[in-house]
């Protein structure tokens, strides 16, 4: 899988704390105590948590879970005490956090069609159950609704964190783990940015961790 899925506080309750197991620190197995293995590192994908052994060329279907969206610790009252020409709103909340679970909804599922998987709701030795989640999104320039304002002024749309996990369907084991953040590159001058350009941006970050998705399924 190409560069997919860091943390947040949230994270900590999701995941569980790994342990180091060995007798050289250099030399060290890094595991959960769901039994999953620290992946060696890559330019692609920060973190990747594994069950040793796991083949997962043999799913061919996928049960997509909903994505979640949490957003950045304090960003309501950052974007408030910031910009407070534009006041952003609990409803506005809902409102960018639903636009950005149908538009992961949306890649993933372009991806993964694209690859020839098909979906499935029932549970079955060949589906693998998908569980993505966006955690610390930060939206600069989010899209509300203010008088006599179109366009932010902003160097980059924002940044967000892909958590994903991958579980049997039939044992509901879990099987992988997968954490990275990402964000749109600073443009160094700042730039007209509203919600059309805010979903380009976005969808731009999370079509790497959609064909990282497909692609690690028979590579890990």
């Amino acid at each position: 899988m190409r560069k997919t899925l860091s943390t947040l506080a949230l994270l900590v309750l999701m995941a569980v704390p790994p342990c180091a197991v060995g007798d050289e620190p250099d030399e060290a197995v890094v595991v959960t105590s769901e039994g999953l293995q620290l992946m060696p590192g890559s330019e692609d994908i920060e973190q990747v948590w594994m069950k040793p052994g796991v083949d997962l060329s043999k799913y061919r279907s996928v049960y997509l879970v909903e994505p979640s969206v949490v957003f950045k610790k304090n960003w309501l009252r950052d974007q408030n005490r910031g910009h407070p020409s534009m006041r952003v709103r609990p409803s506005d909340m809902e409102d960018i956090a639903a636009d950005i679970k149908a538009l992961f909804t949306k890649v993933l599922t372009e991806e993964l069609l694209a690859a020839g998987y098909t979906f499935s709701e029932v549970r079955d030795h060949d589906v693998l159950i998908i569980k993505p989640a966006i955690l610390k999104l930060d939206v600069n320039a989010p899209d509300v609704q203010v008088p006599n304002v179109t366009d932010v002024l902003t160097s980059t749309a924002g940044s967000m964190t892909l958590y994903m996990e991958l579980y049997d369907s039939v044992s509901e084991e879990l099987l992988v783990k997968v954490v990275d953040p990402t964000a749109d590159p600073e443009a160094g001058i700042g730039h007209w940015q509203r919600k059309v350009a805010n979903r380009a941006a976005f969808e731009r970050m999370m079509k790497p961790w959609a064909k990282a998705l497909v692609n690690g399924f028979g590579t890990f």
